[in-house]
């Protein structure tokens, strides 16, 4: 893990195990890696990325302005497959593409948590497949996909979960995946 950590913080891109997928995970503050990310993906940087963390901790700074009650309810769902939409404070444009907000999730996997925290800040978590392809489910397949276009792969196993994490806009409590 701290193999892997020190690629990220390097500014290297690196696939870890999630709930249900791969992801290929980044420091969101390092544009070139985003941008290597994204077009790793075929993703247009307009849409956006995830962002997870170790801890609702991590996103003290988004929560902090929300009423007590919103910001509970996202407490109180992680850690957990809900990825929530709030008001963007500290992520810069490459993040959060087209949108006021930012997407984040306190995962419900072990070992994602351990590897944001062992990085020591928050990490962008994508899908690790092409855009329009279906996510990678095992090491083998980001291998086969990615092959050395990344720098490192997190050894691990994904949870049980088939469907992607729900999504929720924060300020009207609306369902937008899931």
């Amino acid at each position: 893990m701290a193999e892997a950590a020190e690629l990220v913080v390097a500014g290297g891109i690196v696939a870890h195990a999630c709930e249900g997928v791969w992801g290929l995970a980044c420091d969101p503050m390092n544009e070139a890696a985003v941008r290597r990310v994204l077009h790793l993906k075929r993703r247009p940087a307009s849409k956006g990325l995830i962002i997870i963390g170790a801890a609702a901790s991590d996103f003290a700074p988004e929560l902090e302005p929300l009423c007590a009650e919103a910001a509970a309810r996202i407490r109180d769902s992680w850690p957990g497959a809900v990825t929530w939409l709030v008001q963007n404070i500290r992520f810069p444009p490459w993040i959060v593409g087209d949108f006021p907000t930012v997407a984040v999730r306190v995962p419900d996997h072990e070992q994602a948590r351990q590897f944001a925290s062992a990085c020591g800040h928050p990490l962008v978590s994508t899908s690790a497949n092409r855009a329009a392809d279906p996510p990678a489910r095992s090491a083998e397949e980001v291998r086969r996909i990615f092959g050395d276009e990344i720098d490192g792969l997190l050894p691990g196993a994904v949870g049980d979960r088939s469907a992607p994490s729900t999504i929720v806009d924060a300020a009207t409590g609306r369902v937008l995946r899931g």
